[in-house]
């Protein structure tokens, strides 16, 4: 089963959910480059959150689950472990035998779904996740002989849940613990930790989970803050769109500017609204934008050229006037 897909930007041919990005693994299904899968656990019961539906909780506008396959979108395969909802992109659903049989039990419903050497294990209250932080953990894990890489929190805690591990390692130590156990649900994770070699990064932002509705206001605060603000609006309206477009918004940013100055205050968004339409009809992707906004950069300057040269005096290069006679 997987969820709903979203709409393609105008004059897109990438199939949604993919990266945008030449040669990435694309959406669920798809072989990942660097062959890896992701599950992601999103059933738990957050009692510290009153029973609220935690993945479901809003951080800046985007449920807190949608923020993380933000952040995993690079899987070949995704999975996540609850019961299906609608996501911002397309994943793969698996739900624990019984539901609500705990962590261990739910990642290894996940790894049923998962062929790829590498999973990148994750909860689903994970705030400030991003792609840099999910490739870090990869590469660490790709480059060394251990069986997993792992974030710490700022008091050194071990996040087993904001991870990067090799498949056959979490397979050969559940199939250990069903033997030993006879299953299971119940079991705290660190029962499989426990028993895998680890390489640990330090992230205190990255690391930080949403367990409490204090916790909740920190993030939704952070977001909000003047070096954080532009980038999180940006990224919202993108998934809200069904957009998988990097651009340079610094240059985006320049082109406003150059047109509010100028030109006139009001010129800033309505420029930047034909840029996108322009791209969009050029085929869309990061080198339409790009032209479009270069383009209209020039003719931004260009204007403001010619109206310090009208104010100032002078005539601009090449303009024709007839002889005084």
């Amino acid at each position: 089963m997987t969820a709903f897909e979203p709409p393609r930007a105008p004059g897109s041919s990438e199939a949604p959910g993919s990266s945008g990005v030449p040669g990435a693994p694309g959406p669920s299904g798809a072989s990942g480059g660097d062959g890896h899968d992701a599950v992601v656990l999103a059933g738990g019961a957050a009692r510290r959150l009153g029973g609220a539906d935690k993945p479901g909780v809003r951080v800046g506008g985007r449920a807190l689950l949608d923020r993380v396959l933000a952040a995993c979108s690079g899987a070949a395969t995704t999975v996540v472990v609850a019961e299906p909802r609608s996501t911002a992109r397309p994943v793969e659903w698996a739900r624990e035998d019984p539901p609500g049989g705990g962590p261990l039990a739910a990642l290894d419903a996940g790894l049923r779904h998962t062929s790829a050497a590498y999973v990148v294990v994750l909860s689903a209250d994970l705030p400030f996740l991003d792609g840099g932080t999910v490739r870090a953990l990869l590469t660490s894990l790709q480059k060394g002989y251990a069986d997993g890489v792992l974030l710490t929190d700022p008091d050194g805690r071990d996040q087993p849940l904001v991870a990067a591990y090799r498949r056959s390692a979490l397979l050969r130590e559940l199939t250990a613990l069903r033997a030993e156990q006879g299953e299971l649900t119940g079991l705290p994770l660190r029962r499989l930790t426990g028993a895998l070699e680890l390489t640990r990064i330090t992230d205190p932002v990255a690391s930080f989970d949403c367990d409490t509705w204090d916790d909740i206001a920190v993030a939704r605060a952070r977001i909000r803050e003047h070096g954080h603000v532009l980038d999180e609006w940006i990224t919202a309206v993108k998934d809200e769109l069904g957009l998988d477009l990097d651009v340079d918004t610094g240059v985006l940013l320049d082109l406003a500017r150059d047109a509010a100055h100028g030109v006139a205050r009001p010129a800033a968004p309505l420029t930047t609204f034909l840029v996108g339409y322009a791209a969009g009809r050029a085929g869309g992707g990061p080198e339409a934008v790009a032209e479009a906004t270069r383009r209209a950069t020039a003719l931004a300057l260009r204007w403001a050229e010619e109206a310090e040269s009208d104010t100032g005096g002078a005539r601009p290069t090449g303009d024709a006037r007839p002889d005084a006679g």
